[in-house]
């Protein structure tokens, strides 16, 4: 038992430290851009939640090390708490769109170490996995959320489907059932953050960012209805209830 209170110890600290990075990002950022009430309180929230579920889901588990992997992880999703408390502040007034793009696209640019990290040293785990795609999906709401500013409300859409999917799947529990590998999602769900960071870099006119856009929409609502109809028709096959909702898969390890 004390064994076991060690290692639960070890991996809140590790994600103590990740909201003490957290707040000192946004520290860095008031003082560099003069950040708003909004975007204040929206990344300390942001901060807040991700201690919070990341800390259950540790002390849940059965890890006994967070793991290089999962730092990766927390890194990228400090990063995107930098995004949704600028993007909270634009709101108020127009953020640096530079920094705005470089945080995102690190963010972006990282999503692919973690996975090969955990493969690479053996570490990869369900929570792991999990804590990716959530931080995958939150940064495609968010990024949709300042898109819609310039395109309109209809590319809440891209970032709302995933969750969307999760709210279906507690009514009809069929969505609960694995679905089988696929390059064609994972390429889909790639580029969702792609195109919304070219959409909202400014570089290209509006009539380019909105072809891209909804391409984009376009090639979700494909995927996610692809998988749909693949899981109705073999929902006859009885498959056991996981503890946790299963979604489809915005990114996989």
């Amino acid at each position: 038992m004390a064994l076991n209170n060690t290692y639960d110890a070890r991996l809140q600290q590790e994600t103590a430290v990740g909201a003490g990075v957290q707040i000192l990002l946004l520290a860095l950022l008031g003082s560099a851009i003069g950040l708003g009430p909004a975007g204040w309180l929206t990344g300390l929230a942001f901060a807040f939640a991700t201690w919070a579920v990341l800390s259950r889901a540790l002390h849940r588990s059965s890890l006994r090390d967070f793991g290089p992997a999962n730092r990766v992880t927390l890194g990228r999703a400090t990063l995107v708490g930098g995004v949704t408390a600028l993007v909270a502040d634009s709101f108020r007034s127009t953020p640096p769109v530079t920094l705005l793009v470089a945080l995102t696209a690190v963010a972006l640019l990282l999503d692919g170490v973690d996975g090969k990290v955990a493969r690479r040293t053996g570490t990869s785990s369900a929570l792991g996995a999990r804590f990716d795609m959530e931080v995958d999906a939150f940064l495609i709401l968010v990024l949709s959320v300042y898109v819609s500013l310039e395109l309109g409300p209809w590319v809440l859409l891209i970032g709302g489907m995933r969750y969307g999917f999760v709210a279906a799947a507690r009514v009809a529990p069929w969505l609960n059932a694995p679905l089988p590998p696929s390059f064609a999602r994972k390429t889909v769900a790639a580029l969702q953050g792609v195109c919304l960071l070219v959409a909202g870099s400014g570089l290209l006119p509006y009539p380019a960012d909105l072809g891209i856009v909804s391409s984009a929409l376009g090639s979700l609502t494909w995927s996610f209805g692809r998988d749909v109809l693949w899981l109705r028709r073999n929902s006859r096959i009885p498959v056991p209830a996981p503890a946790e909702p299963r979604v489809l898969e915005l990114a996989a390890r």
